[in-house]
C-alpha cells in the first residue's frame, strides 16, 4: 500500500480527531486524500501520507544530519528504557494517543511495538523535516506538521498524551484530552547524558550541569496530584554511533569548535540515562 493510501485510510477512519486549522470546526468528511470542514476549508493528504497544518513556515534547528543521527542512536537502543517506562504508565486498555513533539518518530513506534499495536496514534511536530523522516518508518502511527499552541484536533478526542523530552502546552493538552485521560511527560533529570555536558563544556560554564527543577514545579503546578517515577540506567555506546550520539542532542550545537573536536576523537563506552517520568490524570469520568 502506497503512503498517501495509508494516510487516507487512517484519516477516514479517524475522521472525529482532526479539526479544521482555519476555523477550528471539527472535520465533516473525506473527499478522496483530502479533509473537508463544514466551511469548505481543505486540507490535502501530501505524498508522504502525512498532513501539514502549519498556514507558514517555520525554521527549526533540527536539520535531516542531527534527525538521522537520532534515528540511528535511538534504532539502536537508547531510548528503550525509557519507552519501557511510558507505556508502563499508560492504561492496559486501547488507548487513542497523541505524541507531543514526535521528531523523527522513532519513541513513538517503538512504545506501538512494546504495546503490540494496540493503540491508535498520531504523532506531531513542528519540523517537517522530523515528520518527513517519520513517515519513512513501519509503523501504524499517523505524522503531522503543527503547532504546539494550536493543535488541530478536537476537544476531548485522545485517551493519553505522551512527551519524550518536548514542550507543554498545558491548557491544549486539557482541551484535546478525553476527562480521565492521562499526560505521561518524559523530561530529563540532573544525570542525564552527564557524560557529554562534561566533555563539551568547561565547569564554569552553565551548560556543564542541568537542573529540571522549573519544569517539573511547573507541571506540580498545572496538574498538584501528579505522580513522579525516576528512571536511571547506563547505555553502552557502540562504537560506530559515538559521533551520531554527539551529534544528535543540541548539547552539540552550543559547545565550542575545540570542544566538539576534542569530544569526536574520544569516544566513552556508555552514556548514563536519567529521567523522570511524570503523570496525571484530567479531572473528569
Amino acid at each position: 500500500m502506497k503512503k498517501i493510501e495509508r494516510g487516507q485510510k487512517f484519516i477516514t477512519k479517524n475522521l472525529e480527531l482532526f479539526r479544521c486549522n482555519v476555523c477550528h470546526e471539527p472535520y465533516s468528511e473525506v473527499q478522496d486524500t483530502s479533509l473537508i470542514c463544514p466551511n469548505q476549508h481543505r486540507l490535502d493528504l501530501n505524498k508522504k501520507g502525512g498532513l501539514v497544518f502549519l498556514n507558514h513556515a517555520v525554521n527549526t534547528e533540527y536539520d535531516d544530519k542531527m534527525l538521522a543521527a537520532r534515528r540511528r542512536v535511538l534504532t539502536a537502543g537508547l531510548f528503550d528504557g525509557i519507552i519501557t517506562a511510558v507505556a508502563a504508565n499508560l492504561p492496559t486498555t486501547k488507548q487513542t494517543v497523541l505524541d507531543v513533539g514526535t521528531g523523527e518518530g522513532t519513541p513513538l513506534a517503538r512504545l506501538l511495538e512494546q504495546r503490540a499495536g494496540l493503540d491508535t496514534a498520531i504523532g506531531f511536530d513542528i519540523s517537517k523535516a522530523g515528520i518527513n523522516l517519520a513517515t519513512q518508518l513501519d509503523t501504524s502511527a499517523f505524522f503531522t506538521v503543527a503547532d504546539l499552541a494550536q493543535l488541530p484536533f478536537n476537544d476531548d478526542s485522545f485517551d493519553s498524551v505522551v512527551e519524550f523530552f518536548s514542550p507543554s502546552a498545558y491548557q491544549e493538552f486539557n482541551r484535546v484530552l478525553k476527562p480521565g485521560g492521562k499526560i505521561v511527560k518524559v523530561v530529563p533529570n540532573t544525570n542525564y547524558l552527564h557524560e557529554l555536558r562534561e566533555m563539551l563544556y568547561p565547569i564554569d560554564s552553565p551548560n556543564h550541569t542541568y537542573d529540571n527543577q522549573k519544569v517539573v514545579d511547573r507541571f506540580i503546578s498545572q496538574y498538584p496530584d501528579a505522580e513522579i517515577q525516576n528512571i536511571t540506567y547506563q547505555w553502552e555506546i557502540p562504537a560506530d554511533l559515538w559521533i551520531d550520539l554527539l551529534h544528535m542532542t543540541p548539547l552539540h550545537w552550543g559547545a565550542r569548535q575545540e570542544a566538539q573536536i576534542a569530544a569526536e576523537q574520544t569516544s566513552l563506552p556508555f552514556v548514563t540515562v536519567d529521567i523522570q517520568v511524570l503523570t496525571t490524570l484530567k479531572e473528569g469520568k
